[in-house]
């Protein structure tokens, strides 16, 4: 009778243990670490999900590539089309400063405030409209004495606009430099050169203009002004300039919607001057003159 042989500890595993009809499930498999050289290990699902990630990663970047090359303009070819993003505007504050972006201005206005013609376009626009018919007739001897020495600097306006006005004055000996007696004017209106020597028939020749006239102001409110107002206005070297007659004497008492200097280049100066004596004096002014003013100043 064969012996029987002695119980196994529990938990030992046979050195040889029987094969089982048919393989055990993957998830089951274990590797076997004393398999021998070049035997493959299971796959397992982990192993799988993580190929195939890599593999759709590579598909990708793949297709973005082959894009890119197809998105790219052959030599010579046009540029494709291209999709421009609209940029998102976000509002400032309620509280915020918003400056103005450079170059950013109203196009009926000049843009630098410290331009002659911007200073008399604001002024322009401040003067009160007045129709421009006084209701009382003009006369001259209600603006004072002609040429008074307002001054009292011992000599008449006559002469110290001569003086300031002339290319090289030349004053009577012993009139400390008051006196005239000859000198080159370039007129103001229209650029010509005009000799001036004293005389009774050569003075002429030079007047002093009022560039707002005595009559035009006593239509658009000097007539409400006293008399010392008047005489003041009427020796205002601001208000005064050397001319040849016949300037002057076409300008007469008008003002821009009738007469203009006939030099174009001058018109900016004679309209930025116009302007600031009736705004200096609160001066009324027409719709026409008002219009004429304005064209002229939005060119300068």
């Amino acid at each position: 009778m064969a012996p029987t042989p002695p119980p196994r500890p529990s938990g030992e595993a046979d050195s040889a243990p029987a094969r089982s009809a048919s393989p055990p499930h993957p998830r089951t498999r274990r590797p076997t670490h004393g398999a021998r050289r070049g035997r493959l290990r299971p796959r397992t699902r982990r192993g799988s999900w993580g190929i195939g990630v890599v593999a759709l990663i590579v598909v990708v970047a793949v297709g973005i590539g082959v894009a890119n090359l197809g998105s790219a303009p052959a030599a010579g070819g046009p540029a494709p089309a291209q999709t421009i993003a609209t940029p998102t505007v976000t509002a400032p504050p309620p509280d915020a400063v918003v400056s103005p972006s450079p170059g950013a201005s109203d196009p009926q206005r000049p843009s630098d405030p410290t331009d002659p013609a911007a200073q008399a376009l604001d002024a322009l626009a401040g003067l009160d409209a007045v129709s421009g018919r006084a209701p009382y007739d003009y006369v001259r001897d209600l603006f004072g004495q002609r040429w008074a020495d307002v001054d009292r600097n011992g000599c008449d306006t006559r002469n110290d606009i001569l003086g300031r006005d002339l290319r090289n004055p030349v004053f009577k000996p012993g009139t400390r430099e008051c006196k005239v007696l000859a000198g080159d004017l370039v007129d103001p209106y229209d650029g010509t050169a005009v000799s001036f020597v004293s005389g009774r028939n050569t003075s002429v020749l030079v007047q002093i203009d009022h560039v707002v006239a005595l009559a035009w102001a006593w239509e658009h409110g000097a007539y409400a002004w006293t008399d010392e107002q008047r005489t003041a206005f009427a020796n205002d070297p601001q208000n005064l300039v050397a001319a040849s007659q016949d300037t002057n004497q076409s300008k007469s008492a008008s003002g821009p919607a009738q007469w203009l200097p006939p030099e174009p280049v001058l018109r900016c100066s004679y309209v930025e001057q116009w302007v600031g004596v009736l705004d200096a004096y609160d001066l009324g002014i027409d719709d026409p003159d008002r219009a004429a003013a304005e064209a002229v100043l939005r060119t300068c």
